[in-house]
């Protein structure tokens, strides 16, 4: 990280020394190279975007063998001897180290304003964890053997014995295009789903066990796999990486000593799936590849219909527990109803909800003579009988009655007669109580007089007052992004001492985290950066540059390190008042610095 951040104050120079540098726009790719960068973890690629504000579109084709997954946009904005600011944008991404070794990534493709810009390649050394006989991993399938379209259930099996941080999971199977994937129904209440962070999702348990002879605790992984085509399927194995505890250090921090930890990696032996073919004999013409046990419902309403009346027909399949594979019913395959019904091409999304997935379509009876929407067949393949099967829903009885012919009578209405004689003589009659034009008043309209009219000025004035007020409004409230960045760096000091001096009112066991978090989003406010994203050292680097205070500096680092060091090695963290006091202290000495 401090790499990067040494790389962007670089280009902040060279834009503020070059003449008519802040009109262009150059593209640049970095690697957070904050430490060691292990094979099968995530790293973060970015790339960088100085002279514009705007995300621009990444060609990511090039790195699809490191997994690339977006993990958002930033923008900062820095001034070098008070030249014009300078503003990057930096999109991040994680990508996944998939081989030891030095690796290339190569240039990728940005486009910004129509404009097309290449990045720089990028070096990346991969290295490989260590291993301790205090984590284990094994992969197992359900079956060994089964047939295309038979659900398979997947389990991983992660034990630990030490205490570990930052682990992180790579299940190659969970991203192979062979199969279809399902969540288990598991029974343990406890299970929960876990993104892996590829864009995988898992069922998650967590429990304790005895395993190698050691007190354990053990992270189950499940997920079923629907194998989409015959054929023998080599499965990866599982890995995890973590960090482990493997000793104290003595430091000079308010903590007296510190957890080390170390990362290792352990492995999974690979499997192998035989995936049989369906048999091609006693193959019923509807079969499309469903392989367990289903059953078909139908209903419709209204079922008292006339001829093109639209009849809402819902199927409901389910039987069996994995529905991804489950299609749409082809409708117009089924005889009697191709030819009693008219069957739109357009079809509305399934859905699935009480262990069935549910489709609906209008259809509309085309004659009188149709008595019953017909049964719709299923097919599929009974794995455990090794033979197919067909079930069919019950047919649906149906009154059709046939259209009625409107004809004039039916518009006009059976009793109709003129009416002429009736109206002349109301209209003579209304006419003939009034002939002096004096009864006339002159009803014109004159815009200038109605100018003048206190009723129309009330009128017409209200809607300008209102425009009025609302333009001196917007005048007196604007505000930019620059005066909203200035507005933040200004009351970043004063916020973050009025947050430190409430803590003493929260939990004890929280107010570790919070006051991280409270320096954090100083440094942030304060210098323009995302504090969620913060370390150690980008505080420490943020306060230098701005400062060239490394000693306070040093003191910012250190508190924000022996406070995570203590909340992930699980150690009491005291914070008293005359703690907290010190680093109203220090808050206020980098703040008086910054305004030199």
């Amino acid at each position: 990280m401090r790499r990067i951040r040494y790389s962007f104050a670089v280009l902040a120079l060279i834009a503020a020394l070059v003449p008519g540098a802040s009109g262009q726009v150059r593209i640049s790719a970095q690697v957070d190279t904050n430490g060691d960068i292990y094979v099968g973890d995530n790293f973060r690629f970015h790339v960088v975007i100085t002279g514009s504000d705007k995300p621009g579109q990444v060609d990511l084709e090039p790195l699809r063998r490191y997994n690339p997954q977006s993990i958002g946009n930033s923008r900062e904005t820095s001034s070098v001897n008070f030249n014009t600011p300078t503003t990057r944008m930096i999109m991040s991404y994680s990508l996944r180290a998939s081989e030891i070794g030095q690796i290339r990534l190569p240039s990728l493709t940005v486009v910004i304003d129509g404009k097309t810009y290449r990045t720089n390649p990028v070096n990346v050394n991969v290295v490989k964890p260590g291993t301790t006989d205090r984590l284990d991993i094994e992969m197992a399938l359900s079956e060994q053997r089964c047939f295309a379209g038979q659900p398979v259930l997947l389990t991983v099996k992660f034990y630990y014995s030490a205490d570990i941080r930052n682990s992180q999971f790579n299940v190659p199977a969970l991203r192979s295009d062979a199969f279809y994937f399902e969540s288990p129904d598991v029974g343990n209440q406890q299970a929960e789903e876990y993104d892996l962070g590829t864009g995988a999702t898992v069922l998650v348990s967590k429990s304790n066990e005895i395993h190698n002879g050691r007190q354990s605790i053990l992270i189950t992984l499940r997920k079923i796999l629907i194998p989409k085509t015959a054929g023998r399927i080599e499965i990866e194995p599982a890995v995890v990486s973590t960090d482990v505890a493997v000793g104290r250090v003595q430091s000079r921090s308010l903590f007296g000593s510190q957890v080390r930890y170390q990362r290792f990696m352990v492995e999974s032996e690979p499997l192998e799936l035989t995936v049989l073919p369906l048999p091609e004999e006693s193959k019923p013409a509807q079969f499309y590849g469903l392989v367990g046990r289903y059953t078909i419902e139908a209903s419709a309403t209204p079922t008292q219909v006339s001829v093109g009346d639209p009849i809402t027909l819902t199927i409901r399949i389910g039987g069996g527990t994995y529905l991804k594979p489950v299609r749409w019913p082809a409708l117009e395959q089924v005889p009697d109803l191709a030819a009693n019904f008219k069957i739109p091409s357009q079809k509305a999304s399934p859905a699935i909800a009480g262990g069935v997935k549910v489709f609906t379509q209008t259809i509309r009876a085309n004659n009188d003579n149709v008595t019953e929407i017909p049964s719709v067949p299923l097919a599929y393949f009974d794995a455990e009988k090794g033979k197919y099967a067909t079930v069919q829903s019950e047919p649906i009885k149906l009154d059709v009655a046939p259209t009625k012919i409107l004809t004039n009578a039916d518009l006009e209405g059976a009793d109709f007669a003129p009416v002429n004689r009736e109206v002349e003589a109301i209209k003579k009659g209304l006419s003939a109580n009034y002939e002096n034009l004096d009864v006339l008043k002159d009803m014109s309209f004159s815009p200038l007089a109605a100018l003048a009219n206190p009723v129309y000025a009330a009128i017409w004035a209200l809607p300008l007052l209102t425009f009025i007020s609302s333009v001196v409004a917007k005048l007196l409230t604007s505000t930019s992004p620059e005066k909203v960045a200035i507005r933040r760096r200004r009351q970043a000091c004063g916020r973050a001492i009025a947050q430190l001096k409430k803590m003493a009112s929260a939990d004890s066991d929280r107010r570790g985290e919070l006051l991280v978090s409270i320096m954090k989003q100083y440094i942030g406010d304060r210098f323009d950066k995302t504090a969620g994203s913060l370390t150690p050292d980008d505080c420490y680097d943020a306060i230098t540059a701005a400062t060239a205070d490394e000693q306070n500096a040093g003191k910012y680092r250190e508190t924000i390190a022996d406070f995570e060091a203590g909340r992930y090695a699980s150690m009491e963290v005291n914070v008293t008042a005359e703690r907290i006091r010190e680093i109203v202290q220090l808050v206020r000495a980098v703040e008086k610095n910054c305004g030199k």
